[in-house]
């Protein structure tokens, strides 16, 4: 056996060595620190008693571990275990990939028939291990790996558990197998090294086993510890400190097994495990881009919102089949189009006889677009015959049945159509779970369920109407569920009004209303009542009483069961999906508008607000908003609290909807019992309208309205794109349209001299930057001659310019002075060279965009801000289109449509302007091999049809890998570059270019291994068409079959492109004829391919845009400062700075930086010295008078007018905003005069400056707020809304109770220093000054209503409270009537007299009115509290008297409620007479001992029964039946007990009870 060498131990030592169980201090034997010696003799017993000693130290300091060092034996260990698994991963991975290497060599071995495996084994050993390879230790190194690996294997017994007791334990050594692994990694075998290149795998294997084997015997006899030198006593010692091993069983059981298996289960580290989520959508990394990209649909068909959106998702809808595409051609159809629907689908209309052509196309299409999963470019350019009309006999007439517009609003369509089907699936799945049998879903809700919103309800429906039966299927229980614990804690109920209704016998009484809901709604769809009304025989309240509850306590009235059953009635009907859809579609076509401001928007919107258009917008129909950014405007109005919208049917639609809807329920029959049960039918109808179906309708319409003008006005912003990104390059005289051009873009920035250079950037025709620099001036003759030197070198096509400011045009002169050159000079110099070089004004939204994107800094991180604007210039010039589609996302900060586009919702917009990119990009189609090498270029590529982002990166990546140059379109499919949908798709547009010279013919034409170009890849024509190509090329040769035999199949194609003559040749074909053989023969659409393809054949990729549109001259005054025709209208005023005062005129500057002139005739009104008027560096006013745009002199000025009389006049015509047609122009004045009021007051009420104790500037709720902490009857003064001459007097009547009196002022000052001498309240109290007013107005008042509240028939409460205890009352005392005063807090200042005269009778309320001289009883008048209920006693007695003289025929006078069952006869309620102790004078003549009718009661008093009663000031009912009078009264009443003595010695000094206030009145 071999001594250990010395060596540096390999770096796979450690990897066994590093266990877990040496942090606590607890080793194995075996491990890197057993008592073997680590060199030296193995025989030494003396090194070995050594390493037991200090084996046995490092286990007792592993036991016993010191606090203060656990932190650190922790993060040792810690690192440790790291260590280690990291190095069992390595070596898994290793393991791995030597397998995937077998398998190469056996595949090589099979190929080749030579052996590689000895050779190629040893060197892949070799590679395994990580130590650095030195010369003398290579064939060991091969050795050690080899044993490693095969130890790794299943051969070894490895034991289950490793415990520390086996030290001691000699019975137990089965875990020395391992220990033997490790020795393998640290001995080297030196007698192996030669010869070792010639032993097979099986010989090396028998050679390892021997070793093991040895090295077990060595280490058994190493650990006896006889052996070691240990003797017995010694061994009692070691374990009387260490224990006997197995103190610790519990923490070392499975802890091998148990790091093993972590790792084993750890799974492997992934990017997600390291990226923030949101690091990883943006590179497109998450799951769901995996399955984009691996499945073979279109990208942009996979999601659920544009590719462009950075939180576009998955879409999880199911493809539409073969079965669904007539009806789904049937429904997007009516949906199409306004057009489609007047020009197909009326009997008048235009192509109404291709209806059914137009029905076919839309089935191709929907057909290409989700069962075939073809985009809509392709079928626009590849398809078009299949959506156009043909017919073979007719081949002439050619109609566009659906434009390319019209093609992507049918791919929207679909996408809700297969929204629709998939909801009508859960709705199915739905009513089979419920169990239920229903005719009526069935055979009606199910064939009509045409939108999302009908499945909805219909969801809601069956919800409602199997509410228990769906709790019972969804609330599963099985056998062997256990027992239900005891009953928590109740949760909080939603059962709703209905639910409760429809689960009592209520549902029975609406049973007998004679008629279903559903049936309602079936007569109602249908021209005739198909579902009769059963009519009851009693009337509903009789039939009602059938069903109340004998319960006493429980019982409710007829009415309330009623009420209840319409309930029912009216919220099946509401809930009904086929009658809410009905009324979806009468708001759909009669619905209005109206629009009131809010107070906050009646000051803010002004007439020169944006929102002023449509501030009283009155009754407009929704249909005329559907095409402008009227509504979404309001919405957004709405938003800010500044108006709000109400949405409704005009009264004609809704009486006619709810007429028919009666018309469906009500029965036919005309006795007296069945107009009672309609009358009942009739209030079902109105709560159903009223309280189901126009909230849904509302809010339906909104929704509708606010998507349809969302689409309308995004794809408005597609439009301006489609403008933008059509065109092509720009192209000189001398250049073909669609060459690329090379730019010299320049741009002065802000063009300030002492801060901003002059940044100059060359683009080569490919896109290259070939040259930047920066030039302080182009004034300085260096400039200047560095600048024409760039121009000879550089050779440029077009100069384009571009900044920020103005001064940019002094830029664009200065240039074009420098191209002309000049002439020969005094001194016979030769002029400067002439350069023919357009100098033109660029577009600059994208580049200011690009100069501070993160796109700029990755390409030209060199460049400055302004050098990278100029870049973008140049790269705009060169195509605007790859500018647009490198924006990406960011496309939605360019400004489209400046007065919407910031209303459009994000997705929406993005969805619309990348349908533009995709269309426009499909046009040109993309170079692949270019997009590959070329970043920039690079950005097109996700646009093409089929791609996407995810796509398009991952096809750039696979052809990177194969070299980055593909030669045809063959090799998408061969070499796994696209799948099979996604080429078909993207193939015709992604072009292969070749020189001429490479397409020409090849003799292996059938070698199919070697890749050979074919000029039909430099086309637009499809692959699947290539054999119609090659047929028409060889017609129009008039070539054979023969002829091309051993050519290429494109050979010929490459012959007809390079024909001088080919056009003609071409256009001699009968492609008409073509066609028509085609479609006999294999019914295939060609015509419009075949026009595609000669097109082609003549010029590939021929440029389809339009010339390069150069801005205009207000273009380019907006983008240089920000300025349009709105802000620099002819007769706006801005703000001018004079910079020079001239004699004729006075230069200025507006603030966006134009210049402008002020002639000396409109500098002021009369003739002034114009450089004496005005000073340089001042401001004034100034009227834009005209505006002059030179844009080739490169001049923009505008002509101002600082008149005063000009200036005075102000702009307000120019600038205020033209309100909408339908317009509330009655509410405006309302609101303007109030508005001016208001605006009055104001002024009045902070002039006002009375000195009044009682006086103080209060509003009126100020007023109250005041008042509320004082005492009743305390008074504010204030002014007055109404203006200067009126004052407002607020009194606290009672608690929470103020009276508002109105004072006018005849005699007051204008000026509201000084205070009037005359007050009048209500036209007829006058007083001299305001204390009169207060004493003798108010004070009286209050004294009044201190005296009537201090009266016993006085209740506090409300009235209710009051009625309720005449109720009571009269119900104990039977033979008694009841009355009492109330406070009116409806109407301060006045009371409320109720009564109830016997327990029969209803309550009635008379109003009783306080003023200063007496109270009045409606128009009767009495002085004190008691002659008032005097009053109200012989008002009731005539009354009664006058019914009882009416006889039982007679009507129940007006307002008096039931008539009472008993007459109260000659008594007065209550059975109280008149007082004798205080009697009252009879006032109507008679004497107290006999008693009469009173005055004015005769036979001959015609009476007022039987007819409304004149109306009184106060609202109330009951008319009075005699004249106001004023009795007098000698004696003073005493006062009332309760009263605060203090209040009543006031009273008594002032007159006394019921004596009047004074003798003033």
């Amino acid at each position: 056996m071999a001594s250990p060498v010395q060596d540096p131990v390999p770096t796979t030592a450690p990897d066994d060595g590093d266990d877990p169980m040496q942090g606590s201090g607890q080793e194995e034997e075996g491990e890197g620190d057993d008592i073997r010696p680590a060199g030296g003799s193995e025989d030494d017993s003396s090194e070995e008693e050594e390493e037991d000693e200090e084996e046995a130290r490092r286990i007792r300091e592993g036991f016993i571990v010191d606090e203060d060092e656990d932190e650190g034996e922790e993060e040792e260990e810690e690192r440790r275990r790291r260590r280690k698994r990291r190095k069992r991963r390595h070596r898994r991975e290793r393991e791995e990939e030597e397998a995937l290497e077998d398998e190469d060599l056996e595949l090589l071995e099979e190929n080749t028939g030579a052996s590689f495996k000895n050779r190629l084994t040893r060197l892949r050993r070799g590679r395994d291990d990580e130590s650095p390879p030195t010369a003398s230790s290579s064939k060991r190194r091969v050795v050690e790996e080899s044993s490693e690996d095969d130890i790794e294997n299943d051969d070894l017994e490895l034991p289950a558990i490793q415990d520390i007791h086996r030290i001691w334990d000699e019975g137990a050594r089965e875990d020395e197998d391992e220990d033997m692994d490790d020795m393998d990694n640290f001995i080297e075998y030196e007698d192996d090294e030669e010869g070792v290149e010639m032993m097979d795998e099986r010989e090396r294997e028998e050679k390892r086993r021997e070793r093991r084997r040895l090295e077990k015997q060595r280490r058994k006899a190493l650990g006896r510890p006889e052996l070691a030198g240990i003797d017995a006593n010694a061994w009692d010692e070691i374990h009387e400190v260490f224990g006997d091993g197995h103190d610790y069983d519990w923490a070392l059981v499975d802890e091998d097994d148990a790091e093993y298996d972590e790792e084993k289960l750890k799974p492997e580290m992934k990017y997600q495990d390291v990226f923030e989520p949101s690091e990883i959508r943006a590179r497109m990394l998450t799951e769901d881009d995996d399955l984009i990209r691996a499945q073979d649909v279109p990208e942009r068909m996979q999601l659920a919102t544009s590719s462009l959106s950075p939180s576009s998702t998955l879409s999880l809808h199911k493809p539409l089949t073969d079965n669904d595409i007539d009806d789904a051609a049937q429904w997007v159809l009516t949906r199409l189009s306004t057009r489609k629907e007047r020009d197909f689908f009326r009997r008048d209309g235009q192509y109404n006889h291709l209806l059914a052509d137009l029905v076919q196309a839309a089935s191709y299409a929907l057909r290409y677009l989700f069962v075939h999963e073809f985009e809509v470019p392709y079928i626009w350019t590849h398809k078009r015959d299949y959506i156009s009309y043909f017919n073979p006999a007719d081949m002439r007439t050619r109609v566009e049945l659906l434009s390319l517009d019209e093609l992507w609003r049918l791919y929207s369509l679909g996408q809700k159509y297969r929204s629709l089907m998939e909801r009508r699936h859960h709705l199915d799945a739905l009513y089979a779970r419920l169990g239920v049998s229903d005719e009526y879903f069935e055979n009606e809700i199910r064939r009509r369920l045409e939108s999302v919103e009908v499945v909805a309800d219909a969801t809601e429906w069956l919800g409602m109407k199997y509410k228990d039966k769906k709790k019972d299927q969804f609330e599963l229980h099985f056998h062997d569920d256990e027992e239900p614990e005891a009953p928590k804690r109740k949760n909080p109920s939603r059962t709703s009004a209905y639910q409760v209704a429809k689960n009592s016998v209520v549902a029975r009484l609406a049973q007998g209303f004679g008629i279903t809901p559903h049936e309602i709604v079936l007569n109602f769809l249908a021209s005739n009542n198909s579902h009769f009304v059963e009519d009851q025989e009693v009337n509903p309240t009789a039939y009602a009483e059938q069903f109340a509850d004998p319960n006493s306590s429980k019982i409710e009235s007829p009415e309330e069961l009623l009420r209840r059953a319409r309930l029912i009635i009216s919220t099946e009907l509401g809930k009904d999906p086929l009658l809410r859809q009905e009324i979806r579609n009468v708001f759909k076509s009669e619905a209005r508008i109206s629009v009131s401001p809010t107070e906050r928007g009646i000051t803010k919107i002004d007439e020169h607000h944006p929102y002023y258009n449509f501030k009283y917008l009155h009754w407009k129909r929704v249909t005329d908003m559907l095409q402008t950014p009227q509504f979404l405007h309001i919405l957004a109005a709405e938003s800010e609290h500044l108006v709000t919208v109400s949405i409704f049917l005009p009264p004609e639609a809704k009486s006619s909807f709810e007429r028919r809807l009666n018309e469906a329920f009500a029965s036919d029959s005309f006795s007296d019992t069945a107009k009672a049960w309609n009358e009942e039918r009739s209030k079902v109808v109105q709560e159903t309208i009223e309280q189901h179906l126009l909230p849904l309708g509302m809010k339906w319409t909104r929704e509708w309205v606010r998507e349809e003008v969302e689409d309308f006005l995004a794809n408005r912003c597609g439009d301006v794109l489609r403008e933008r990104i059509d065109v092509a390059p720009f192209n000189t005289a001398d250049m073909q349209l669609g060459d690329t051009p090379s730019v010299l873009a320049m741009s002065w920035g802000k063009g300030d001299p002492q801060k901003d250079d002059i940044a100059l950037v060359f683009l080569d025709e490919a896109g290259r930057l070939r040259e930047h620099t920066r030039l302080d001036n182009l004034v300085d003759a260096d400039n200047r001659h560095d600048f024409r030197d760039l121009l000879k070198r550089r050779k440029p096509d077009v100069i384009a310019i571009g900044g920020f400011s103005i001064t940019t045009t002094k830029l664009a002169h200065t240039v074009k002075d420098l191209l002309k050159g000049g002439p020969m000079d005094a001194y016979g110099n030769w002029p400067e060279e002439k350069f023919d070089i357009p100098v033109i004004y660029m577009f600059d939204e994208v580049a200011r965009l690009y100069q501070h994107s993160n796109r700029a800094s990755e390409e030209f991180g060199s460049l400055s801000e302004i050098a990278k604007y100029c870049v973008g210039l140049a790269r705009y010039a060169q195509n605007p289109l790859n500018e647009y589609a490198a924006l990406g996302g960011d496309v939605t900060a360019i400004t489209f449509e400046e007065d919407f586009q910031q209303l459009i919702p994000r997705e929406k917009l993005l969805t619309a302007l990348e349908r533009v990119l995709v269309d426009i990009v499909n046009k040109v189609g993309v170079d692949i091999n270019r997009a590959v090498t070329d970043s920039y270029y690079q950005h097109l590529l996700p646009y093409i049809c089929g791609l996407g982002p995810r796509k398009a990166q991952l096809v750039v990546k696979k052809i990177a890998s194969m070299g980055g140059n593909l030669v045809n379109r063959e090799q998408f499919v061969k070499n796994g570059l696209l799948t099979t949908k996604i080429f078909l798709n993207a193939a015709g547009f992604l072009r292969i270019t070749h020189d001429i010279e490479t397409t020409k013919s090849s003799k292996n034409r059938h070698n199919d291994d070697v890749d050979t170009p074919d000029p039909l890849d430099n086309t637009r024509i499809h692959p699947e068409d290539y054999e119609l190509a090659r047929k028409m090329a060889t017609d129009a040769l008039e070539l054979d079959e023969e002829d091309i035999q051993e050519e290429s199949p494109s050979h010929v194609v490459s012959l007809i492109m390079q024909d001088d003559d080919s056009e003609r040749k071409l256009d001699e074909l009968n492609l008409d004829d073509f066609a028509v053989n085609m479609y006999e023969n294999s019914k295939d659409r060609k015509r419009h391919t075949l026009n595609v393809i000669r097109r082609e054949l003549i010029h590939p990729f021929a440029e389809q845009r339009s010339k390069f549109p150069l801005p205009s001259a207000w273009e380019v005054l907006t983008m240089l400062t920000g300025e349009t025709p709105r802000t620099l209208r002819i007769g706006l005023i801005v703000s001018v700075l004079v910079v020079r005062p001239k004699k004729h005129f006075v230069a200025v500057r507006l603030d966006s930086g134009i210049e402008g002139m002020i002639n000396a005739q409109y500098l002021a009104d009369q003739s002034v010295d114009s450089e004496t008027y005005v000073k340089k560096g001042q401001t004034i006013p100034g009227v834009i008078i005209d505006v002059k745009l030179n844009l080739q002199e490169d001049q923009f000025s505008v002509e101002l007018s600082s008149r005063p009389a000009d200036v005075q006049a102000g702009d307000s015509q120019f600038r205020r905003v033209k309100h909408d047609e339908d317009w509330n122009l009655h509410q405006e004045e309302r609101d303007k005069e109030m508005q001016a009021r208001k605006k009055r007051a104001e002024v009045d009420r902070t002039r006002r400056v009375i000195k009044h104790p009682n006086f103080h500037n209060f509003n009126a709720s100020q007023a109250e707020a005041y008042l509320d902490k004082q005492q009743r009857g305390d008074v504010v003064i204030r002014p007055s809304s109404k203006g200067f001459n009126h004052l407002a007097v607020t009194w606290k009547v009672d608690d929470k109770l103020f009276q508002h009196l109105d004072v006018v002022e005849p005699n007051a000052d204008p000026t509201g220093q000084a205070v009037g001498t005359r007050f009048i309240v209500d036209g007829k109290y006058e007083f001299a000054d305001l204390d009169e007013l207060i004493v003798n107005h108010v004070q009286a008042m209050a004294r009044r209503v201190e005296e009537l509240m201090a009266h016993e028939k006085f209740k506090h409460g409300s009235e209710e409270e009051l009625h309720l205890f005449l109720k009571n009352f009269v119900a104990a005392n039977p033979s008694k009537s009841a009355y009492g005063f109330t406070l009116n807090r409806k109407r301060p200042g006045h009371f409320n007299l109720c009564f109830l005269a016997n327990k029969n009778s209803t309550v009635q309320s008379w109003p009783v009115r306080v003023a200063p001289e007496a109270y009045y009883l409606f128009d009767t008048a009495a002085p004190g509290v008691q002659e008032l209920c005097d009053a109200f006693k012989i008002r009731h007695l005539h009354e009664s008297q006058n019914l009882a003289a009416g006889g039982a025929g007679g009507k129940t006078p007006y307002g008096a409620g039931r008539t009472p069952a008993r007459t109260p006869g000659h008594m007065t309620p209550g059975h109280m007479s008149v007082r004798q102790s205080a009697r009252t004078p009879n006032p109507y003549g008679g004497t107290p001992s006999q008693p009469g009718p009173p005055a004015g009661f005769g036979s001959t008093t015609p009476s007022t029964y039987g007819m409304p009663p004149p109306q009184t000031t106060y609202g109330y009912q009951t008319p009075s039946s005699y004249p106001p009078r004023t009795p007098a009264f000698p004696q003073q009443p005493a006062p009332p007990s309760g009263m605060n003595p203090a209040r009543a010695a006031m009273i008594q000094q002032s007159g006394g009870w019921g004596t009047g206030s004074g003798g003033t009145w």
